[in-house]
C-alpha cells in the first residue's frame, strides 16, 4: 500500500511524514525544504508506505518539483493520495485539492494545524466538508501528534473501499452557490465543456493510462504536456478549439481563467458552508505588526545583519570559544593517553606515528570545533523555525533582482551556509532553468559550515578575541559580495534576461519546537561526524603516508625533516603559483589541495604537516611560522572563494547534467578566488601589511 503525501509548500508535510514513519527528516518554517521525494514505512503498520513529495501549488508543471509530483501520481499511481492542508489558510490550500480530485483516485484530506485554528476562534465542519468532497476529512496537528491514529485508520478505509461520490467532479460545482442564492449560471458552462471533452478524448486518455477527467481539464487549460501525450486527431483538435472559443465568448474570459474561477467558486462556497470564524485572528494581527519592522524597506537588512552579528559574536567570541577550548582539551587528553599506551606497549615507530600523528591528530583537530558548529546551527534553526528566514528571503528579493535573480534564490543560498550539496539540490525549487543554473553558480560563494574549522583556527591564532567575530562576519559578507558581483557579470553575459516573478508565502510566526531544533542540530552534527570519521580520516592517513615517506618509499621518521617527503615534492612544485597570494609555503598549498575532499581537512592537514600534537599547539605557535596576520587573512580569503569540495561539484554535475559545465564552473570560481586574493595581497603589501 503506497500513500502519496501531497500539499502546498510549508503546510507540514515533512512533519507529518516524520510522525507517520518515525523518520527524522529535516523540517523548516519556510518553503523549499523538501526538493525530492522521500519514502518510508508507516510505524506499526504492515505493508504501508508513505511517499513525501515536494510541496507544490498546482499540478500544472511550472517548476521541477511540480513535475516530480505530477509524474509520480500519473506514472506510479499510488493506492491513495494523502492531501495535507494548512487549515489556517484553507481556501488557498484547497485549490490543489480540486486538481487532485480530477485524478479520480482514492484520496483523504488531512487538515493540519487545527490547534492554531481553534486558538484563532475558528470552527471547521469536517462532516460537511466530507459530504461535499466525497472523501474523509481528518483534523490533525502533525507537530503535536494529534489525530495521527485516526488518519491511519481512515487511510485503510479509503484504500479498501470504492471511490465515493464527489459533487465537485460529478455534479455542477455551482450547487453550493445556488444554495447561497448568488450562483452565476455561466460557471456551469466550464463543467459542461470538461464533460464534453472527456467523452471526446476518452480513448486517447485510456491508451496512455491517464485519468480522463484530469486530461480533459488540462486540455481545457491548454496544458502542452498533456496535449502532446494525448496525440489528438485533427478533428478532435477542431472540436476542442470550437468548445474553447465558445466558452471564452460566453464567459468573457480566457480558458485558463475560466477553470480557475470554477475551482474558486466551489472553494469559496465550500468554506462558506463549512467554516465559521469568530472574532479577529490575533496571531495574524500580531504578525502584521512584527512584519512592519522585520520587512521594513530601510531597516530590514540592517536588522538581519545585526542579528547575524550577535549570533557570530556568541558563537565565535563568547560561548563558542569556551566550549571549543574545553572540548579540544578533552581530545588532547585522549590523544595523550593513547600515545602513552602505545609507548608502553613498545609498538613500532611507524605504527605509533600512524595512529597518533596521522589518524587521531587529523580527526581531533577537526572534532574540536564540533561545539562551535552545534552552537551556530542552534541559533540558525531558531531563526528558521520561527518563520524569520522566510521574511529575509522576501526582503532579499529586491537586492537579488538587481543581479538577475528573484528572492526565491535566497533559500538555496541560505542552505549553502550549512552545506553546498543540499543547497545545489534546493535549486530545483526554482521555476526557471536560467535561475536554477545561475543560482547553482552563486551558491558555492556562500561560506559553508565546513569552513568554520579553518576560520576558527586562523582567527584564534592571529587575531585578538575582540576582533574574531568581526573577521568572521567580514568573510561571510565578502563571500556574499563576490557572489553578487559575479551574478551581475553573469546577468550581462551568459544569463541575459529578467528573473521570474517572486511569489512567497510568509509562514506564521511560531515558537520553535524543541524537537525540531534538536533534530536540526543532530543532522548537522551527524553530517560533521560522518565526514570526520570517513573522508577526513582517510585524508589524514593519505597525508601522513605522503609526508612520512620519500619518493623511494623509505620511512623518513616521525621527528625527521619532511622536506624530502613525497608530499613536500608535490607541494614545492605547485607552491610558486601561490607565492603572489602571500602563502607560498608548500604545506599551505598542500592543505588547500586536500581541502577539495572536504574543507575540514585543511586544518587536519596543517596539523599533521607542522608536526604539532593538537589544535591548541597549531593555534599557539605552529601557524606563526608560515603566516603573518595579513597573509593569514589572504589564506582565509582564498579558502572562502576557491572551488568547493568534490561532493558539491558532483551535485552540480548531477543537477546540470553536464560534467563539462560543472568543471568549467569550478575552474572559473577558483580563478575568481585567485584574482581577488592576488589584488588584496598586493595592495596590502604596498601599504606595508
Amino acid at each position: 500500500m503506497r500513500i502519496a503525501l501531497i500539499g502546498n509548500q510549508n503546510c507540514g508535510k515533512t512533519t507529518l511524514f516524520n510522525q507517520l514513519t518515525g523518520s527524522r527528516q529535516h523540517v523548516g518554517n519556510f518553503p523549499g525544504v523538501t526538493v525530492d521525494k522521500k519514502e518510508g514505512p508507516v510505524r506499526g503498520e504492515k505493508d504501508m508506505t508513505v511517499v513525501d513529495l515536494p510541496g507544490i501549488y498546482s499540478l500544472t508543471p511550472y517548476s521541477a518539483e511540480e513535475v516530480v509530483t505530477r509524474d509520480f501520481l500519473i506514472d506510479e499511481k499510488p493506492d491513495c493520495i494523502l492531501n495535507i492542508l494548512d487549515a489556517t489558510t484553507l481556501e488557498r490550500n484547497l485549490y490543489l485539492t480540486t486538481q487532485l480530485m480530477d485524478l479520480q483516485m482514492p484520496m483523504i484530506l488531512a487538515l493540519n494545524m487545527m490547534d492554531e485554528v481553534r486558538h484563532n476562534g475558528t470552527n471547521i465542519d469536517t462532516a460537511r466538508m466530507e459530504e461535499e468532497l466525497g472523501f474523509y476529512v481528518v483534523p490533525i496537528s502533525a507537530s503535536k501528534n494529534e489525530g495521527i491514529a485516526e488518519l491511519i485508520e481512515k487511510i485503510k478505509k479509503t484504500v479498501g473501499e470504492p471511490l465515493r461520490r464527489r459533487k465537485y467532479v460529478e455534479d455542477d460545482p455551482g450547487t453550493l452557490r445556488r444554495e447561497g442564492g448568488d450562483f452565476d449560471p455561466c460557471r456551469g458552462s466550464v463543467h459542461t465543456a470538461v464533460h464534453t471533452i472527456a467523452h471526446l478524448i476518452e480513448d486517447n486518455a485510456k491508451r496512455i493510462k491517464m485519468p480522463v477527467r484530469f486530461a480533459a481539464v488540462k486540455l481545457l487549460e491548454n496544458d502542452e504536456l498533456v496535449r502532446d501525450k494525448l496525440a489528438l486527431t485533427d478533428t478532435q483538435q477542431d472540436i476542442v478549439g470550437h468548445l474553447v472559443e465558445q466558452l471564452e465568448q460566453e464567459l468573457g474570459t480566457d480558458r485558463e481563467a475560466a477553470v480557475v474561477d470554477m475551482r474558486y467558486d466551489f472553494i469559496e462556497a465550500l468554506c462558506k458552508a463549512a467554516v465559521v470564524t469568530k472574532g479577529v485572528n490575533k496571531n495574524a494581527a500580531r504578525a502584521l505588526k512584527i512584519d512592519k519592522v522585520l520587512t521594513h524597506r530601510i531597516w530590514a537588512i540592517p536588522i538581519f545583519l545585526g542579528i547575524m552579528g550577535v549570533i557570530f559574536w556568541l558563537t565565535f567570541g563568547v560561548i563558542g570559544a569556551f566550549l571549543s577550548d574545553g572540548f579540544a582539551a578533552l581530545i588532547d587528553a585522549f590523544i595523550g593517553w593513547v600515545d602513552g599506551l602505545l609507548t608502553s606497549a613498545q609498538i613500532s615507530e611507524w605504527l605509533h606515528s600512524l595512529i597518533c600523528d596521522g589518524a587521531l591528530t587529523g580527526i581531533g583537530s577537526v572534532l574540536s570545533f564540533l561545539p562551535t558548529i552545534v552552537l551556530l546551527f542552534f541559533f540558525l534553526s531558531i531563526l528558521e523555525d520561527s518563520g524569520y528566514m522566510a521574511r529575509v528571503a522576501f526582503v532579499m528579493d529586491k537586492l537579488l533582482r538587481k543581479i538577475g535573480l528573484s528572492g526565491r534564490s535566497f533559500v538555496p543560498m541560505l542552505i549553502g551556509f550549512g552545506c553546498s550539496v543540499p543547497a545545489v539540490m534546493a535549486t530545483r525549487t526554482l521555476t526557471s532553468e536560467r535561475d536554477r543554473k545561475m543560482t547553482t553558480l552563486l551558491v558555492p560563494f556562500m561560506s559553508c559550515s565546513a569552513k568554520l574549522t579553518i576560520y576558527g583556527v586562523f582567527t584564534q591564532a592571529f587575531f585578538p578575541p575582540a576582533a574574531r567575530a568581526l573577521v568572521m562576519i567580514s568573510l561571510y559578507v565578502i563571500g556574499m559580495a563576490v557572489g553578487i558581483l559575479y551574478g551581475l557579470v553573469l546577468k550581462k553575459t551568459v544569463f541575459k534576461g529578467d528573473p521570474i516573478p517572486f511569489v512567497l508565502e510568509l509562514p506564521a510566526y511560531r515558537l520553535p519546537s524543541a524537537k525540531s531544533v534538536l533534530l536540526h542540530i543532530w543532522d548537522k552534527a551527524k553530517d560533521f561526524l560522518v565526514r570526520a570519521f570517513t573522508i577526513i580520516f582517510l585524508a589524514s592517513l593519505v597525508i601522513w603516508f605522503l609526508q612520512s615517506f620519500d619518493l623511494r618509499f623509505n620511512w623518513i621518521g616521525a621527528d625527521a625533516d619532511k622536506d624530502g617527503s613525497i608530499l613536500a615534492t608535490i607541494g614545492k612544485f605547485v607552491a610558486p603559483v601561490f607565492s603572489p597570494l602571500g602563502f607560498g609555503d608548500w604545506r599551505a598549498v598542500t592543505a588547500l589541495i586536500t581541502g577539495l575532499s572536504a574543507k575540514e581537512t585543511v586544518v587536519s592537514t596543517l596539523t599533521i604537516l607542522l608536526g604539532v600534537g593538537s589544535t591548541a599547539e597549531l593555534v599557539s605557535g605552529g601557524l606563526a611560522a608560515m603566516f603573518t596576520p595579513f597573509t593569514a587573512f589572504c589564506f582565509l580569503l582564498f579558502t572562502l572563494l576557491y572551488m568547493p569540495c568534490v561532493a558539491t561539484m558532483a551535485a552540480v554535475r548531477r543537477e546540470t547534467r553536464s560534467l563539462r559545465w560543472a568543471a568549467l564552473a569550478m575552474l572559473v570560481q577558483t580563478g575568481i578566488a585567485y584574482l581577488i586574493t592576488l589584488i588584496v595581497c598586493q595592495v596590502g603589501l604596498l601599504f606595508g601589511l
